[in-house]
């Protein structure tokens, strides 16, 4: 299968899905979640590729939604009726559960800009290794939208439910180093040492029995599973409409103008 938006690549029983719009910064339109969706539904049954590596081509990982062409305007006067308008809403949170869904375990590689949805995306990967110098930011609040796609409680998983009070409400700038410390991601290393480092554990982890690697993903996903009784993340298509009211020029997440 081919993509516009992202390229596959494999390496023995490593896949590397790159995010491939170094132009844009990698930024989110709706194409780019339906392929990153689409590419992980695949994986889920590529039976011998254990490790799937998620990145981005040119300077940054990806830095939230293409405001140029976003995943959907979520204006009173969008085409389609209600119900398409609310899977349009949801896009973001299909994408980020067909990453959970993989049954490879899948490390996110993390540079440059980390805004908004490009957050959300290295949130639904297992591990995550990011270079020292990465900008992480989560914006929408400042931009008027909450933040969506099932990413809030996830993130509190993460970090703890009082830093990421912090995180979403200051919509502060911080480091790789920092997202370390908070929990966000597993390691921060320096730039020229991010590729050997994330080819280490993924050659690792690809070097591993099969079966034992793929139960304890079971188990921590059924972990997961059990922090999130009385979900209310279906009613975040409802919650964009709901900010579009008040701003109805809001997109569905802020990011690279």
């Amino acid at each position: 299968m081919t993509y516009e938006t992202l390229t596959l690549d494999r390496d023995g029983p490593i896949a590397r899905v790159w995010l491939n719009r170094p132009e844009r910064r990698n930024a989110l339109n709706a194409l780019a979640l339906e392929e990153v969706a689409a590419v992980f539904d695949d994986l889920q049954a590529a039976f011998e590729t254990p490790v799937v590596v998620l990145g981005g081509r040119g300077a940054s990982f990806c830095a939230g939604a293409d405001r140029k062409d976003p995943p959907v305007r979520l204006t009173r006067s969008a085409a389609g009726g209600a119900r398409e308008r609310r899977y349009a809403a949801l896009m973001g949170r299909r994408a980020l559960e067909a990453i959970e869904r993989c049954d490879a375990i899948t490390i996110a590689r993390l540079h440059g800009h980390v805004i908004g949805g490009g957050v959300v995306l290295a949130l639904a990967c297992d591990l995550r290794v990011a270079a020292a110098d990465t900008v992480f930011q989560i914006p929408e609040v400042d931009l008027g939208v909450p933040l969506t796609w099932g990413a809030a409680p996830r993130l509190a998983r993460e970090v703890g439910m009082a830093r990421a009070k912090e995180l979403i409400l200051l919509c502060d700038r911080f480091d790789g180093a920092a997202a370390a410390g908070y929990g966000l991601v597993n390691r921060a290393v320096a730039t020229d040492q991010l590729d050997p480092a994330v080819d280490d554990w993924a050659r690792r982890l690809a070097a591993k029995p099969p079966a034992a690697v793929h139960m304890t993903k079971s188990q921590f996903k059924a972990y997961a599973q059990t922090t999130r009784l009385g979900d209310l993340t279906e009613l975040d298509g409802d919650l964009l409409t709901a900010a579009s009211r008040e701003d109805p020029t809001a997109f569905l997440m802020p990011g690279v103008k």
